[in-house]
């Protein structure tokens, strides 16, 4: 076994790979970045180094640098993680040349699995059912389009480079080839630096099953049973769980024995995901094998109770598997979630910014929750939006369906934009519980998963003027305390005046919607007069933070943040972001900004389709700008003429910020 190892990663995976090495007495390295210098990772490593700039590829895609830092620490081994040179032949190649394991497959395999086409091919031989498509080597848009059109619409276009989501575009006509195909190439080229593609029919209704697999030096291969990870966006997973529901087990004899045939076919080592495409008849088709430890291996490890990352650190030291395959067992069902900074309203845009406040769920045998970043760290554009994985496990699936509400609830980030209540709301649909899932599951419950809203309760405008007028109240009794004449009726807080009633009006809005206030002091509560009538408050504000209500007779606590005039309140995994305004303000500002298009989020712009002076259409694509590799089209919101461009291809922009003026 290795006495020491470098991680060649970042974030959450980082950190759980150190947390195993540490419990088997392994010594870790960790790699970082300047925007990392303060990173969890760094401090959970026993020694870490600095490799470069933020940018990934002046930083942890510079293979070279990180195996100067393996020598120079005398690191035994590289832990690749996953994203980043997980998959990289080259750099396995080169540790293995700098006498230096690879904790992971050998380069052989990440080649043949690294190119879908190939992969395809191989897994042909190797009598693994595929999904019908075009995997040839001509990649002229001539010959793609005519291979489409025979095979007919909808299909997917997918980069044969990599995996997460990248470089996929479903066309769903003729009309929408070429267009599907520049951006399913300009993305795959920004991640993996390779345009090549493929196409596959474009099955309607399938669930994404996956099954872990493992293989040792000595020959031996077993399965770890499969994954459900059909709940995506953008092609990604947001929700995965195992056992796959409804998984019968002739089924999962076929599907695990068509996975070790594919690891077998490429003389696989190490941690492995074969991924499937199950039509609702029950048949299935290879779709992908990620040749590394993927991001959703911690349900596996909750349902079979090993430690896959132990399991790598046994074989990639040439120890033979733990277990055989008749000695693995299911045990109860497990669900995660993955956190992300990222707007599900706005077509689950990547969000940056400051966690302000981060509260997790408390942790145990049935809760866990994988990060890398704690309270006051930033998320930044740099590499991928995801917080933490929230990760349960129950004696059966509804009872840990039952587990991951409860603890999404307990979950509270404020100071970014998260996917927490999205999450919350999808596990509460009566289809997630009966397990009516498939791939376009988003999709077909986007009317119950993103509700318009268009005024705020009472209740939450009753709590957050409850709030402010606490906080008002203790900071008045403190003056009046701090002053040198404690009885000037100046420094009262209790609400007092002579001859006329005491009010207060306050006024809150959201992206949505609006509301108002007026707040009368009645003896130590107050009597609020809301939009749908009248309701008495009282309350306090407890040492954590959190507000202990009550209105007109209803308790509850609930959990308020404030920074200057925004004002978060997070309640049973619902979050409300609101912000105090001043009406007459508001009206002053008028309609500046009328005719600009603004900045999505936080990113870079990599095309500009328009000059100024130019005639657009509504709907014409006139921008793209790019964040954390994901790429959003700004489009012309009505006919007119571009009158400003304020930005160039390169230029990095805000959130909010305006792009360009159309008139």
């Amino acid at each position: 076994m290795f006495d020491k190892i470098l991680i060649a990663n970042r974030g959450e995976i980082a950190c759980r790979v150190a947390r195993t090495a540490r419990r088997m007495g392994i010594t870790t390295v960790a790699v970082y970045s300047e925007a990392d210098a303060d990173a969890m990772h760094v401090s959970l490593c026993d020694e870490a180094y600095l490799i470069g700039p933020a940018p990934a590829k002046e930083s942890y895609l510079r293979a070279d640098k990180i195996l100067e830092v393996a020598k120079a620490s005398g690191a035994q081994a590289v832990h690749p993680g996953y994203g980043f040179l997980s998959e990289n032949a080259e750099f396995a190649e080169a540790c293995q040349a700098a006498g230096i394991a690879f904790i992971g497959p050998p380069s052989s395999a990440i080649v043949a699995m690294g190119s879908k086409s190939e992969a395809k091919i191989i897994m042909t031989e190797a009598n693994v059912p595929l999904v019908p498509g075009y995997h040839g080597e001509d990649q002229s848009l001539a010959t793609l389009k005519s291979e489409a059109d025979k095979m007919g619409y909808p299909l997917l276009i997918k980069a044969t480079a990599g995996g997460g989501g990248k470089g996929m575009r479903v066309v769903s006509s003729s009309a929408d080839f070429e267009t599907g195909l520049n951006a399913a190439k300009r993305e795959a080229i920004a991640s993996f630096g390779d345009d090549k593609v493929l196409l596959e029919r474009y099955l309607l209704s399938p669930r994404h099953v996956e099954l872990q697999v493992f293989a040792d030096t000595q020959g031996n291969a077993v399965h770890l049973f499969e994954r459900d990870c059909s709940v995506q966006r953008r092609h990604q997973k947001v929700l995965e769980e195992a056992p796959a529901p409804g998984m019968t087990p002739e089924l999962r004899a076929e599907m695990g024995e068509a996975a070790t045939n594919a690891a077998k076919a490429i003389g696989y080592v190490g941690a492995g995901t074969v991924e499937f495409l199950l039509d609702s008849d029950g048949k299935f088709y290879f779709m992908e094998m990620n040749t590394r430890l993927q991001v959703e291996h911690p349900v596996t490890e909750m349902i079979s109770g090993q430690d896959l990352v132990e399991w790598q650190l046994k074989v990639a030291s040439g120890e033979p598997l733990p277990m055989a395959q008749s000695e693995l067992l299911i045990n109860g069902h497990a669900f995660e979630a993955r956190v992300y900074a990222e707007n599900p309203a706005k077509d689950f845009l990547p969000a940056t910014g400051k966690l302000r406040y981060l509260q997790t769920p408390e942790q145990g045998p049935c809760v866990r929750v994988d990060t890398g970043v704690e309270q006051g760290d930033e998320v930044s554009i740099h590499y991928d939006p995801m917080i933490a994985k929230l990760i349960v496990w129950g004696e059966d699936r509804a009872s840990a369906l039952h587990k991951l509400r409860a603890a999404l609830a307990d979950y509270r980030i404020v100071g970014v934009t998260t996917n927490l209540e999205f999450l919350s709301t999808l596990c509460a649909l009566p289809a997630f519980a009966n397990a009516e899932l498939d791939t376009g599951f988003i999709e077909k419950h986007e009317a119950e998963l993103f509700p318009v809203v268009e005024s705020l309760s009472d209740d939450i405008l009753a709590i957050a003027a409850l709030h402010g007028l606490l906080v008002e109240q203790k900071r008045t009794l403190q003056q009046q305390a701090d002053s040198h004449d404690p009885f000037s009726p100046w420094g009262s807080g209790s609400g007092w005046r002579m001859n006329q009633d005491s009010f207060h009006a306050l006024h809150w809005s959201t992206e949505s919607a609006q509301g108002s206030v007026i707040a009368h002091y009645r003896n130590g509560a107050y009597l609020l007069e809301l939009p749908e009538g009248e309701c008495l408050v009282s309350g306090e504000i407890l040492e954590n933070g959190d507000l202990l209500a009550d209105l007109s007779g209803r308790r509850f606590k609930v959990a308020v943040i404030r920074h200057d005039q925004e004002l978060t309140i997070l309640h049973q995994g619902c979050s409300w972001q609101l912000t105090l305004t001043d009406p007459r303000l508001d009206a002053l500002e008028g309609e500046a900004a009328s005719g600009s298009l603004v900045a999505p989020m936080t990113g870079n712009v990599i095309a500009i389709n328009v000059a100024e002076g130019d005639e657009v259409k509504q709907g014409d694509a006139v921008m793209i700008v790019e964040a954390m590799k994901m790429e959003h089209t700004i489009s012309a919101p009505s006919d007119g003429i571009v009158k400003e461009i304020r930005f160039a291809v390169g230029d990095q922009v805000e959130d909010g910020e305006a792009l360009l003026v159309i008139e």
